[in-house]
C-alpha cells in the first residue's frame, strides 16, 4: 500500500519545526526594555554597554545602532498611546498580561504605529523576537494581537483611545501625546496659555534630542569642536550639537577632557552664576550638588580662569567619583567632596558664590529619560519639597553676605521652581538678581527675575534658574 494510501483522508502532514530567527537588534532592544522595567534603570545608562558589546561582537553596524536606538527610546517615549491601544487589542485587562510580553507588544506597535517598517516585516520580525524570548506558546498570543493593531494606522487609533479634547482636554493630550495626565496637568499649569503651547511642549518631550557638546573655557573652544556635521549651539557660545548619530567620543577634546557632553540650557545655568554681578571677592566658589558633574566641570573652568577655588561637593560618593572624573585636569585649583548640603562641613559665609542643581522629579528632562514620565506620582513632589528647601537654605547660609546663590532645578513643575524660592526667601534676608540679562540672546525667558527654559520654544531641558544675592 503506497503512503498516500496509507494517509488518513482530510489529514494534512505535520510540518517540520522551525527554530525562530534571532535578530540582534530587536533582542537588544528587548533587553534594554526589561532592564528599565525590572531594575528601574534608565535607558541611557542602559543602552550605551548593550550598543558597544554588540559592535565588538561585530552582531552591528552603524543603522542596526541606530534602529536598536530607536526602538528603544521610540517605544518607551510612546508607553502610554500603546498600552491605550493594546488594551483594545487584548481579551483581559493589561494588568494581567506578563511584563515580558508587554515589551514585545510595545516594541511591535512602536514598529507597526512609529516607524515607516512595512506592516508584514514589523509582525513577522515581532513574532520572531516572541518565539526567541517567551516561547512559541506567547508567540501566538502575540502575533493576534498585532494583527489585530494593524486594522489602523496611529491617527485611527488615537480616534478610537483619545477622549475628544472639547470633552477632557487633559486626557486627550495624555493619550495623543503619550504623557501621564498628572504631567500635563503640572506642565500646563507651568506654561500657561492654550492649546497650542502645551502640544507643543508635549511634542518636543517625544522628539530625541541633539547631541550637544560644550567646549570648557580655558580648555577648549567650540570652534574646535567643530568637525564634521557638527554645528554651533543656539544660545551658548561653549555649546556645538553634533549630527544625528554622532559620536561624542569620536571628538579628541572630548576624549582628553577638556569638553564633554551637557545639555545647552544646563550651560546657561552654570554660565550665568558664573558672570552674576558680585561686590567683593571673587575667590571661592562652591557647586553643592555637583554629581554628576557637568556644570562642576564648566564653573571649575570659569573659576581657573579668575584665579578661583571650586569645591565641588556631592552626597554619593559613586556620583563624587564621576565629579572628579570630570573635573581631572581643570588648570585650577578645585576639590571633590561625598558630603550632604543639608548637614553640610564647611563654616557659614565661606563662599562667593554656590551652585545648588537641587534633585527633582525631572520632568524638564523628558526628552532624555522618557521612562521618568512613567516612574513619578504627584506625591514624589512631597519627598523633594523639604530636600530643596533645605539644600538652598544651607546654600544661603554657606554664602558670605553679598555672594551670589544659584538655585537650579531640570523641572518647570511650579512646586519645585519658585514656590521653593519663595518659602525659603521668607525665612532668609536675600535679594533677587535678574538673571535673564546673564543669558543675553536667549529669547522668551518671561517676566524675571528667574528663568524658565523650555524645550519647544529653546531646544533645552526645561532648566529653572533664580539667582539671589544674601543681603544678611
Amino acid at each position: 500500500m503506497t503512503d498516500q494510501a496509507r494517509r488518513k483522508p482530510g489529514k494534512r502532514p505535520a510540518k517540520p519545526y522551525r527554530r525562530p530567527v534571532r535578530d540582534p537588534v530587536r533582542i537588544l532592544a528587548f533587553e534594554a526594555l526589561r532592564a528599565v522595567d525590572e531594575r528601574d534603570a534608565y535607558a541611557n545608562l542602559v543602552l550605551p554597554p548593550l550598543l558597544r558589546a554588540a559592535r565588538e561582537a561585530g552582531d552591528f553596524d552603524t543603522r542596526d545602532a541606530a534602529l536598536a536606538t530607536e526602538l528603544v527610546y521610540g517605544t518607551l517615549r510612546r508607553q502610554g498611546t500603546y498600552d491605550a491601544i493594546i488594551a483594545r487589542c487584548v481579551d483581559r485587562p493589561l494588568r494581567e498580561v506578563d511584563p515580558p510580553v508587554l515589551d514585545v507588544l510595545a516594541l511591535g506597535a512602536h514598529q507597526l504605529l512609529g516607524t515607516r517598517i512595512p506592516q508584514h516585516a514589523a509582525v513577522s520580525a515581532s513574532v520572531e523576537l516572541a518565539r526567541c524570548v517567551l516561547g512559541d506558546g506567547r508567540a501566538r498570543f502575540v502575533n493576534a494581537v498585532l494583527r489585530r493593531l494593524t486594522a489602523h494606522d496611529l491617527d485611527g487609533w488615537l480616534d478610537i483611545v483619545a477622549p475628544p479634547y472639547d470633552e477632557d482636554p487633559e486626557e486627550h493630550l495624555a493619550v495623543v501625546h503619550s504623557h501621564p495626565r498628572w504631567v500635563v496637568s503640572a506642565l500646563w499649569d507651568a506654561l500657561g496659555g492654550g492649546r497650542a503651547g502645551i502640544e507643543a511642549l508635549l511634542e518636543a518631550d517625544n522628539e530625541r534630542p541633539a547631541v550637544t557638546l560644550v567646549a570648557r573655557p580655558g580648555r577648549s573652544t567650540a570652534e574646535e569642536l567643530l568637525t564634521g556635521d557638527a554645528v554651533p549651539g543656539r544660545w551658548s557660545p561653549y555649546a556645538v550639537r553634533l549630527a544625528e548619530g554622532g559620536e561624542p567620543g569620536a571628538v579628541e577634546a572630548v576624549r582628553e577632557g577638556r569638553a564633554g557632553v551637557q545639555d545647552e540650557g544646563s550651560q546657561l545655568v552654570a554660565t550665568a552664576l558664573a558672570h552674576a554681578p558680585l561686590d567683593g571677592p571673587d575667590a571661592r566658589w562652591l557647586d553643592g550638588c555637583a554629581g554628576p558633574g557637568g556644570k562642576a566641570a564648566l564653573l571649575g573652568a570659569f573659576a581657573a580662569g579668575r584665579g578661583a577655588s571650586l569645591l565641588a561637593a556631592e552626597k554619593q560618593p559613586h556620583r563624587a567619583r564621576l565629579v572628579a572624573r570630570a573635573l581631572a585636569g581643570n588648570p585650577g585649583p578645585y576639590q571633590v567632596v561625598a558630603a550632604d548640603g543639608t548637614r553640610p562641613p564647611w563654616r557659614p559665609g565661606t563662599f562667593d558664590r554656590v551652585l545648588v542643581d537641587v534633585p527633582c522629579t525631572g520632568l524638564g528632562a523628558l526628552r532624555r529619560r522618557p521612562e521618568a514620565r512613567w516612574r513619578r506620582r504627584p506625591a514624589d513632589l512631597d519627598g523633594f519639597a523639604p530636600l530643596q528647601r533645605g539644600l538652598l537654605e544651607e546654600a544661603l547660609r554657606a554664602v558670605r553676605v553679598g555672594g551670589v546663590v544659584g538655585y537650579a532645578t531640570c523641572s518647570p513643575h511650579l512646586a519645585e521652581t519658585r514656590a521653593v524660592v519663595d518659602d525659603v526667601r521668607k525665612r532668609v534676608a536675600t535679594e533677587w538678581i535678574d538673571a535673564r540679562p546673564l543669558m543675553a540672546g536667549v529669547p522668551e525667558l518671561g517676566e524675571g527675575p528667574d528663568v524658565q527654559l523650555w524645550p519647544h520654544v529653546h531646544g533645552t531641558d526645561a532648566m529653572y534658574l533664580a539667582l539671589l544675592r544674601r543681603t544678611g
